[in-house]
């Protein structure tokens, strides 16, 4: 079931989701070469319950942290640890979600650390502007995958693929809400169909990336998932309203 939210509730997720901007640049400006994710988790854990909020990941479905993050051929949900040490180069995906007063917010960003490769920098920017791609079909008049076919055509026509095991959901008083969001269109052709996007409807849009083919495999932590082929990946997400004027993004900062 879709549920449509109220003015005053969007107003509620957009106070949650300020909180999620707040911590992902505080992260942003943390993340460098010789930190560790585990350095950053408590960081990030400590911004939010000094908000008054709770970190949404930590203990959904037993995940044992605040913050998801993915580096290099990691795609999501990658475990912080104090071995998992960032070094130049490298591309880092940091996924982060909170609750405040009930309601929910997520936002994803990938960032670089250093100089990275052309086709780091060119993934990065694919993924990032597909995101926006799929952001500006949020208009009521138009059907859910629209947003799908505005991120998957974009970034096939840059060379990469868009991972088809994780998909944007519904966000609201829960985490995850119908309705799922894939960042590609099922079957090959639904072009046009979907749900009909409504006012009051909230959704994350978020891509995820690889340079090489769209599979993944879950590592023995249970959590973390890899390309399967060892090329880069990366994630971008917002958490989005749908008006009657059209989308708005309440993890964009103001």
């Amino acid at each position: 079931m879709i549920f449509l939210k109220s003015e005053e509730e969007i107003e509620k997720i957009k106070a949650a989701s300020n909180i999620v901007v707040e911590v992902l640049k505080r992260l942003k400006e943390e993340a460098e070469p010789g930190v560790s994710t585990w350095d950053l988790d408590k960081i990030a854990e400590e911004v939010v319950l000094k908000r008054g909020a709770r970190p949404a990941f930590k203990g959904y479905r037993d995940y044992p942290a605040s913050v998801c993050f993915a580096i290099n051929n990691e795609v999501v949900h990658g475990i912080p640890s104090k071995k998992k040490v960032l070094k130049e180069g490298d591309i880092v995906s940091m996924d982060f979600g909170a609750c405040l007063d009930g309601f929910y917010s997520d936002s994803a960003i990938t960032i670089s650390l250093g100089k990275v490769s052309a086709i780091a920098e060119k993934l990065l920017d694919v993924t990032r502007d597909s995101l926006y791609r799929g952001i500006d079909k949020a208009y009521p008049s138009n059907r859910l995958f629209d947003i799908s076919q505005a991120i998957q055509n974009h970034v096939e026509q840059e060379g990469f693929s868009v991972v088809k095991a994780f998909v944007g959901h519904g966000i609201g008083r829960n985490l995850h809400e119908d309705p799922q969001v894939p960042n590609f269109v099922p079957d090959n052709g639904n072009w046009g169909k979907g749900v009909r996007l409504k006012p009051g409807m909230v959704i994350a849009i978020e891509p995820m990336v690889n340079v090489g083919r769209p599979d993944i495999k879950i590592l023995s932590d249970g959590w973390t998932a890899v390309t399967s082929d060892g090329t880069l990946s990366a994630h971008f997400e917002h958490t989005v309203a749908i008006t009657e004027n059209g989308p708005v993004v309440l993890t964009g900062e103001d």
